[in-house]
């Protein structure tokens, strides 16, 4: 019988173990990439626990809040001194009711916007001063693109209007040093055409004040009081800001003189123009708004918005005269393309328009760039200005357009 080396037997015995030993290190290597998989999904089952956690609580939030009773909005009347306040609720009848500990006594003051609690009407919130979206919608976001070097010919009228509007609001300690309380207001007058939008709308463009346009039909209101709230939201927002300028534009539409016979709808203007009366002049200080009137019918304004203190500056626009006309037509030519004829004869050109407006200025040199579209030109000729200066002053003579009620 043979019987097995020594060495051999050994040797095989090593080879076994050395198996083993390689076997073992794969495995414990798997289980190792094996453990960090389980950790990698751990933590991402994790995240998707916790995301779904908040989402959870925020539609919990969600249900808790529309399960809140509604609340009743009212004014706040009066703050006594045992902490509890006077309200008005907005169906109508006062209430003497508690407010909540998380209100500052700072937030109750009287006028202001609060919310009740439709069971025992105590406060528990302020709300913001509401506001008539139209009232908002009046307030100019975007300045307009005209600046002081697109108006000519309105070089004392700019002088008095940046005296009178931007200078108090840039410069007040000069005021201060004279002694002087600065302009409240000032009215622009004169016939159509005659630049005083275009001059508010350069204004708007170069001062950084807020900038409210009205238009003096928007406050004409069908229902009684409505033209009066909403002179006051006006003269409120303003008062809001930190400086404002206000434009009231066609102003002789709220502001005729006051008739003793007068229908329904006159007394309902009447209110509007006695509220629009006591703002521009009442006991509360109006701070850093200042007010600016376009009308072309002076003649027909009551004398109390006139006075000093209302409109302390009225600032007249006249038809321009040569130089003027000079001035306004370089700039409406500046962009066009215009043949060296009319460069030769544009002191002719101006003594043509010699009753012609700012705005008839504009509409020749539109008509004449017309005229030249029409023939397919791509340069305006002197004939197209003179077609043009005929075509637009005989419309403006024809629709009855000029200062008769200045002269």
């Amino acid at each position: 019988m043979a019987t097995t080396p020594p060495g051999s037997k050994k040797k095989k015995v090593d080879e076994e173990n050395e198996q083993d030993g390689s076997y073992l290190v794969t495995y414990t290597r798997h289980l190792e990439r094996r453990l960090r998989a389980l950790e990698t999904e751990k933590q991402l089952l994790d995240a998707e626990r916790m995301r779904l956690e908040r989402e959870l609580n925020s539609l919990r939030n969600e249900m808790d809040r529309l399960r809140q009773p509604p609340l009743i909005s009212a004014s706040l009347i009066e703050a006594l001194d045992d902490g509890r306040v006077i309200v008005k609720s907005s169906t109508g009848p006062q209430f003497v009711v508690n407010s909540s500990s998380k209100i500052s006594k700072e937030g109750l003051k009287p006028g202001s916007r609060v919310a009740l609690n439709q069971r025992t009407f105590a406060v528990v919130e302020t709300l913001p001063s509401s506001k008539d979206p139209f009232v908002r919608g009046m307030e100019i976001d975007e300045t307009p693109d005209v600046s002081y070097d697109d108006i000519g010919g309105l070089k004392d009228q700019i002088r008095e209007i940046r005296e009178t509007v931007e200078l108090p609001l840039t410069n007040p300690e000069l005021f201060e040093r004279i002694g002087i309380t600065p302009p409240k207001g000032v009215l622009l007058y004169g016939p159509p055409g005659t630049g005083k939008t275009l001059l508010a709308r350069a204004v708007a463009h170069e001062t950084n004040a807020t900038f409210i346009r009205i238009i003096g039909s928007e406050l004409v209101q069908k229902f009684i009081g409505e033209g009066a709230r909403l002179v006051r939201e006006i003269f409120s927002m303003a008062k809001e800001k930190e400086q404002a300028v206000i434009f009231i534009d066609e102003l002789d539409a709220i502001g005729s003189r006051r008739l003793e016979v007068a229908t329904s709808g006159d007394r309902e203007v009447q209110r509007t123009l006695m509220q629009l009366l006591s703002e521009l002049d009442g006991f509360s200080p109006r701070g850093n708004i200042r007010i600016i009137g376009a009308t072309n019918r002076p003649d027909i304004l009551d004398p109390a918005l006139l006075r000093p203190g209302r409109f302390d500056r009225l600032i007249e626009f006249g038809e321009p005269y040569g130089e003027e006309r000079r001035e306004i037509f370089q700039i409406h030519m500046r962009n066009m393309n215009v043949s060296k004829e009319v460069k030769s004869h544009f002191n002719r050109l101006v003594a043509m328009t010699e009753s012609a407006t700012g705005a008839d200025i504009k509409a020749i040199c539109t008509e004449a760039g017309m005229f030249a579209l029409r023939d397919r030109r791509e340069d305006v000729l002197m004939a197209d200005f003179e077609k043009a200066v005929g075509k637009v002053l005989s419309q403006a003579f024809q629709c009855g357009a000029g200062s008769a009620i200045y002269s």
